[in-house]
């Protein structure tokens, strides 16, 4: 199972499209798959005869774990098809493959016996859990199954930070031994709360919404960038008058060419080439590093209403025309929002923009997309009076900020990269 995006941990087979026995070519499609983010189809990664399907559709598994086998049909596939056999390279630093976690032994202990077989564990999840001396029968799994995630680990870390009795076993917690319930470690995500009715004298209780897959990756996304980077917000102020006056001249050739001309279009621009100018904004942190994205893929945030928002990535932002970018927003926003995106079309940003204006806000101070130095926040456009030339006069204008990694850029070199993006909109033409 691919990961299907950066905060993706989990995927469902819809349906395979050959069967055991097919003939299939590297590269054509097997199966198709769906997250809380993408639904898509997975290519073979070899030619050869689809010899055993492991997962049946309707499945939900973690990212990692092996669906099937492509070879010969006279190949032999392992008696315990579902592990890897042991000449297969895995990377500790790729989800892509799965192994199964050794036998834990914890110290013995009169009244407690916790589970010795973690099961499933990917080679992402057991190198944080070295990096980080995490016991990971302590961390409860959420995954397919009550499988521990990538996202479970960097949760108990938090906890942990918070409180550091957390890195302790149940038997080595002093008085609580008693309290340790085996059996909750391995019981999955839990239950769905149902609405809350109370027809008491209250007129109607509260309601509980249980989250949503989508909602819940964006909300552990969200509080992880705001532990991992320092947060600062810089606020610039536009005159629109030359993108506007633009794109009333342009926007009806556009729409022969079959493209809608937004304004995220000449944004999308002016932030590619500013970010040509400042490379350091174009960059993450790496701890004793700072890794300077040598292309310019530019994250372009999409509301998809109550289901939360995605982030598609227009790719090579600095080498298209306005009209190329116009054309790969409307097509990329189309699909974001009609759940036909492809894996790599939300992946690989090195930079991000979120229009916050098309609902009225005027600036707002957005979280920065991990592992990202920063992002560019477009308010909404309105006509007000300012001063030009010693002259008072009305312009359409418009509020920018960038929040941005102090941990990169100080604040003059991120005042720089938006002025850059200022000067390029003002004198637009």
């Amino acid at each position: 199972m691919p990961q299907l995006g950066e905060s993706v941990v989990e995927g469902a087979i819809a349906k395979w499209l050959k069967s055991e026995g097919d003939s299939v070519k590297e590269f054509e499609p097997i199966m198709e798959v769906t997250t809380d983010k993408v639904d898509t189809e997975v290519t073979a990664t070899a030619a050869g005869v689809l010899l055993k399907i492991l997962i049946p559709a309707g499945t939900t598994v973690t990212a990692g774990t092996l669906l099937g086998w492509i070879g010969q049909p006279t190949d032999s596939i392992p008696a315990d098809s579902a592990v890897l056999p042991t000449h297969a390279p895995i990377s500790a630093d790729s989800a892509a493959l799965s192994t199964h976690a050794p036998t834990i032994e914890p110290p013995n202990h009169p009244t407690t016996q916790p589970p010795k077989d973690l099961g499933f564990i990917s080679p992402v999840v057991a190198k944080l859990a070295s990096e980080h001396s995490i016991d990971l029968i302590m961390v409860k799994g959420t995954g397919a199954g009550g499988r521990i995630t990538k996202k479970d680990v960097l949760a108990f870390i938090e906890r942990r930070k918070a409180a550091p009795e957390e890195a302790l076993a149940p038997w080595e917690r002093p008085g609580d031994g008693d309290l340790f319930r085996p059996t909750e470690l391995q019981m999955g995500p839990p239950p769905v709360v149902p609405p809350v009715v109370d027809g008491g004298d209250r007129g109607g209780a509260d309601s509980v919404m249980p989250l949503s897959n989508m909602r819940r990756s964006i909300a552990e996304h969200m509080v992880r960038s705001k532990h991992t980077s320092a947060h600062v917000t810089t606020v610039f102020e536009v005159d629109m008058s030359k993108v506007m006056a633009h794109r009333e001249a342009n926007k009806a050739q556009f729409a022969r060419d079959g493209v809608n001309l937004t304004f995220t279009a000449y944004f999308v621009s002016a932030t590619a080439v500013a970010l040509k100018a400042h490379p350091l904004v174009n960059s993450t942190f790496a701890g004793d590093s700072i890794v300077l994205k040598r292309e310019v893929n530019v994250g372009v945030a999409v509301s998809l209403g109550e289901e939360g928002l995605i982030v598609p990535v227009v790719k090579n932002a600095d080498e298209k025309s306005l009209l190329g970018l116009a054309r790969a927003v409307n097509d990329l926003a189309s699909r974001a929002r009609a759940k036909q995106l492809k894996p790599d079309e939300v992946q690989g940003g090195t930079f991000t923009i979120t229009n916050h204006g098309v609902s009225g806000s005027l600036f707002a101070t957005p979280i920065i997309n991990q592992p990202q130095c920063g992002i560019l926040g477009v308010g909404a456009i309105q006509k007000r009076v300012v001063v030009v030339n010693d002259a008072i006069a009305i312009r359409p204008m418009c509020y920018i900020t960038l929040t941005f990694d102090h941990r990169i850029l100080d604040g003059a070199l991120a005042d720089y990269f938006v002025a850059k993006v200022k000067e390029v909109l003002e004198g637009w033409g």
